[in-house]
């Protein structure tokens, strides 16, 4: 049940940063700053933790494959984060929900996935997707609230999103044990564009020291958590 849990929690964090977008908590602490933050969680996790359980020379396609399909599915569908002061749209249609249904669903298996190859992996990537995924309910808090949505039906939305981690988790239990480690590889690839091509780019839209800053206290913080402690 663990990794159901871990799920939860990842999506409270969507419901709890929209909560928090709309009473302008994250305006005074300037979100681009939550966002260069996370995506250097995210990019750490991923060098330190999930890469090195890869096996990249029989699983490259399958890294590969998770960049690429992320790739065409932030451009086709997928909501950008976006600070509240810098979203470029106002619009949330069908294909940005299917969008951020998937990302949901697929980073609960993410948490499955890892915490069954092992309880620190599970417990480390639910840190990075919590972290990462605080900028996305930022942004549908953003958006929904330009398009003179409710507070009431705006989070009930982020929480029926939030549902979708632990049912991406439970999807996760058909993943046959020899395809784990391949599936992983694919989670990596995940990772590796929305750190890179998705949170990094938006972070220094309006550049400054502190948004480097606010990356590699990222990057530091999973670091300190494997020096801290070991067994994560």
């Amino acid at each position: 049940m663990t990794p159901i849990f871990f799920a939860l929690a990842a999506g409270l964090s969507d419901l709890v940063a929209g909560a928090l977008t709309l009473r302008g908590t994250f305006a005074r602490l300037q979100s681009r700053y939550v966002i260069a933050f996370g995506a250097g969680v995210l990019l750490a996790a991923t060098f330190f933790n999930v890469l090195p359980e890869v096996d990249l020379k029989a699983d490259a396609a399958w890294l590969a494959g998770g960049f690429v399909a992320f790739y065409l599915l932030e451009k086709v569908v997928m909501l950008h984060a976006c600070g509240e002061d810098e979203c470029e749209t106002h619009h949330i249609g069908p294909s940005a929900v299917i969008g951020m249904a998937l990302d949901n669903v697929m980073d609960g298996i993410s948490i499955a996935v890892g915490y069954v190859l092992s309880p620190s992996l599970g417990f480390i990537i639910t840190v990075a997707v919590v972290l990462h995924e605080i900028p996305q309910g930022i942004t549908s808090a953003v958006i929904m609230r330009e398009a003179n949505w409710s507070r009431a039906r705006t989070l009930a939305v982020l929480g029926l999103a939030g549902v979708l981690y632990p049912i991406g988790a439970l999807l996760a239990g058909l993943i046959p044990e020899h395809s784990l480690h391949p599936a992983l590889a694919f989670i990596a690839g995940d990772f590796l564009y929305i750190g890179a091509s998705d949170l990094l780019p938006e972070a220094h839209r309006r550049f400054n020291a502190t948004v480097i800053v606010a990356v590699l206290a990222g990057m530091a913080f999973v670091i300190g958590l494997r020096i801290f402690f070991p067994a994560v």
